[in-house]
């Protein structure tokens, strides 16, 4: 297990979709979050009913710390409801758990995939 670790985001917005990039590496911390929430609550402040598709490629994620999971868990309660789709790249069995688990907290629809190209593509259509 490798101490890199961090969480990137990076956003779109295309004919009223808000397009959400996340890419998560190692085990996410409460700093990781920290730097993120504010701009997830950026990219989504001011929208009117938004449309928000949200890709996360967790090929390289381990996990969380305590404390992060927490905060994981505050930020889907907080924006949940404004995600219509979310695709997760990863590859392993825990991954595919957790984004079951995910889905309880989100209105629109979440998969898992272990093809990054068909997360993509399913997102887009």
């Amino acid at each position: 297990m490798s101490n890199l670790h961090g969480l990137s985001m990076d956003v779109e917005h295309v004919d009223g979709i808000v397009f959400m990039e996340f890419k998560a590496i190692g085990t996410l911390t409460h700093a990781d979050y920290e730097k993120i929430t504010p701009m997830v609550d950026e990219a989504l402040d001011g929208i009117e009913n938004p449309v928000v598709n949200v890709y996360v490629d967790g090929s390289e994620f381990e996990g969380w710390q305590l404390q992060a999971a927490w905060d994981d868990l505050k930020l889907g309660l907080k924006h949940g409801k404004k995600f219509n789709k979310v695709a997760f790249y990863g590859n392993s069995r825990w991954q595919e758990v957790m984004t079951k688990v995910g889905s309880w907290f989100v209105a629109g629809e979440v998969r898992y995939f272990e093809d990054p190209l068909e997360a993509l593509g399913w997102l887009r259509a």
